[in-house]
């Protein structure tokens, strides 16, 4: 049994250290400037928001903006509350064809959606852990003090801290969901026209272009996606268009 376990740990090192050596040549690489040999190298590193991130850049380099920005949102969507991701996904989309206003939203959403967003799952769930631990030592004031002030004091922080705490598993919990179930996509053909109907045959609705994001709606079908933009746009299009990020 040891030596199974021995195995298979020497495994796992083995095989983080082969990751590491091909994100160290895909590094050199970019140094280099020979951006295509960097992607592909990054393209077989380990998946990580610094790794989508330099694909990314690379692919902006190689002036190909609908892979730089499917890149960046996928660095995004691992560390959202990364500002150089952020202004290096605005760039890559001001480079692309479609000017996609988006509708007016609720305030509220805005600003949940901005919380959200202000850090990464693992940052969410380091904070929501210490906010516990920091309401339990809160309760322990509360049983055990005897000044009254002070035992007030520990009854309010722990109610506080508790409801932050919550706060920050519904944050972390809703960037997990967004990870696991992701509808967002990419247009990445030249041009792709948008269908009233999920068939070759049905009406032209609109025509999209590389780079352009989506939000798909139903991908029932085997073929095709239902998609809808930011500026309230929908209908069908192909999947073989699109990549989901």
């Amino acid at each position: 049994m040891k030596q199974i376990i021995t195995l298979l740990l020497l495994t796992v090192g083995l095989g983080l250290h082969a990751a590491d050596a091909v994100k160290l040549q895909a590094d050199s690489a970019y140094a280099k400037e020979n951006f295509e040999q960097a992607a592909r190298l990054y393209s077989q590193a380990q998946p990580s928001a610094a790794v989508c991130y330099n694909l990314g850049n690379c692919y902006f380099r190689l002036d190909d903006m609908a892979r730089a920005v499917l890149w960046y949102e996928r660095a995004s969507l691992l560390s959202p509350g990364d500002s150089d991701i952020r202004f290096n996904l605005d760039m890559a989309r001001s480079k692309t064809i479609d000017k996609v206003v988006p509708q007016h939203e609720f305030f509220f959403v805005g600003w949940y959606r901005w919380l959200v967003n202000l850090m990464s799952i693992d940052a969410w769930g380091t904070l929501s852990l210490t906010l516990f631990v920091l309401c339990l030592v809160a309760f322990a004031v509360y049983l055990f003090t005897e000044p009254v002030w002070l035992r007030k004091a520990g009854f309010a922080s722990c109610v506080v801290l508790l409801l932050l705490c919550v706060f920050g598993n519904v944050c972390g919990f809703s960037q997990r969901y967004r990870l696991t179930h992701r509808t967002g996509a990419i247009v990445m053909a030249s041009s792709a026209v948008v269908k009233s109907t999920p068939a070759e045959s049905g009406s032209d609705l609109f025509v999209l272009h590389e780079g352009t994001r989506v939000e798909i709606t139903d991908d029932a079908l085997n073929n095709w996606y239902e998609v809808h933009l930011a500026d309230g746009k929908q209908g069908w299009i192909a999947r073989k268009n699109v990549e989901i990020i």
